[in-house]
């Protein structure tokens, strides 16, 4: 009987599990250590997903200091009024993401931040608006800067729903940036926040090309 084959990575454990952004099988422990650590993970990874499943259920809440804009509170009916608003927040980013595979978890958060200081500064009457460095994160920060320009202009003349206003979007980019929070799991290369709002839309509803992972180091 032949010999089972040696996990690539640490050549010590028997290769077990098929990685798929890998392309190869290796073992569960440097599954579990790797991913979205070392190894970028597709988001339809079955051990990603069964992972991040977990992660929800047992995820513990934020701590206080974790918290994004501690000193920030908002009226409890905010996303109820504006859940449209919200809803298409997230769509916005999940279409840059289908763009942008390299897009993780913590790019969206520093893109929603800086948007947020935006219309803090603008609501503040001081109209100062700083980018994040990194090329994606700037793209994300960009096209969700376009996101609610367009949402305001397509909401003016209708009266289903109100139009929010600049301290309204101030507050509900706190709220998605908290919730984001809330769902990832502060791994390098995290996606599970991405793989939540994934499933808060039907299928197809963003669509996606996917692209190859290697591991780094």
């Amino acid at each position: 009987m032949a010999a089972r084959a040696l996990c690539p990575i640490c050549n010590k454990r028997r290769a077990e599990r098929y990685c798929p952004a890998l392309g190869e099988k290796i073992c569960a422990v440097d599954c579990g250590t790797g991913r979205e650590v070392s190894i970028d993970c597709p988001y339809d990874c079955p051990h990603l997903l069964a992972a991040h499943r977990w992660e929800e259920e047992h995820r513990p809440p934020l701590a206080e200091g974790d918290i994004p804009f501690p000193d920030v509170s908002f009226p409890a009916d905010l996303v109820h009024e504006h859940g449209i608003a919200v809803s298409g927040l997230g769509h916005a980013v999940l279409v840059y993401a289908a763009e942008n595979r390299p897009l993780t978890d913590a790019d969206v958060s520093a893109a929603v931040r800086a948007l947020a200081e935006t219309y803090r500064t603008l609501v503040s009457g001081i109209y100062y608006a700083k980018p994040p460095d990194p090329p994606i994160q700037a793209g994300l920060y960009a096209a969700l800067a376009k996101f609610w320009d367009d949402f305001k202009k397509r909401q003016a003349g209708q009266q289903r729903y109100p139009t929010p206003k600049d301290s309204e979007i101030f507050l509900l980019l706190v709220f998605f940036l908290r919730f984001a929070f809330l769902h990832t799991n502060g791994r390098p290369r995290s996606r599970a926040f991405l793989a939540f709002l994934r499933s808060q839309f039907p299928a197809g509803a963003v669509e996606a090309r996917e692209e190859p992972r290697i591991i780094m180091p």
